[in-house]
């Protein structure tokens, strides 16, 4: 059973990722014809596509892809219980499924400037995927780029931005209850 909700959390995980992403990649305006952007319009539309019909964008916000991202987070809270013969309380499952959306978000920002900064060492000239982590974390990076500059060569924004990230994590789970076991 053990394996099967592992299976379930990384399904679920995800979606969900590859929504944010949508979202994310529509808000930083990245380039669409991206490799990287295409394969995930094209992931997510079979489940954005039909809502899109019913409920438009505000501002440049895709509200059904997020709404969708917040069905499948909260699903999760559902599907797992049921599948090991739990109760469910929705309201429980969505205030769960609200969090986990809020960590991932994180959890997303952190491995694609960790994959950013891995890549930076190895890959030499033009990089789709490096184009894309580009444009996603730079209004976060750009910021913190103001108060610390490149030392020698090096760009110690993404480190500055992983303690932050950690500390907010940190504060989160101090102040909100469950943060910690999601």
């Amino acid at each position: 059973m053990e394996a099967i909700n592992y299976l379930l959390r990384f399904f679920f995980d995800a979606i969900v990722m590859v929504l944010i992403l949508r979202v994310w990649l529509q808000l930083v305006k990245a380039d669409f014809y991206n490799p990287l952007s295409q394969f995930i319009v094209k992931v997510t539309n079979p489940l954005v596509i039909p809502l899109r019909r019913v409920i438009p964008g505000f501002g440049g916000v895709d509200l059904a892809t997020i709404l969708v991202a917040i069905v499948f987070s909260t699903l999760e809270f559902v599907v797992i219980p049921v599948i090991n013969g739990g109760p469910v309380d929705i309201l429980a499952a969505a205030y769960f499924g609200m969090l986990a959306l809020i960590k991932q978000v994180g959890f997303l920002l952190f491995i694609i400037m960790l994959v950013m900064a891995l890549m930076s060492w190895v890959v030499q000239g033009y990089n789709p995927t490096m184009v894309i982590f580009q444009q996603l974390t730079e209004p976060f990076l750009r910021p913190i780029r103001r108060v610390v500059p490149v030392i020698g060569g090096l760009d110690l924004s993404i480190l500055v931005a992983f303690l932050i990230l950690n500390v907010i994590n940190i504060l989160l789970g101090s102040s909100i209850p469950y943060w910690q076991m999601l």
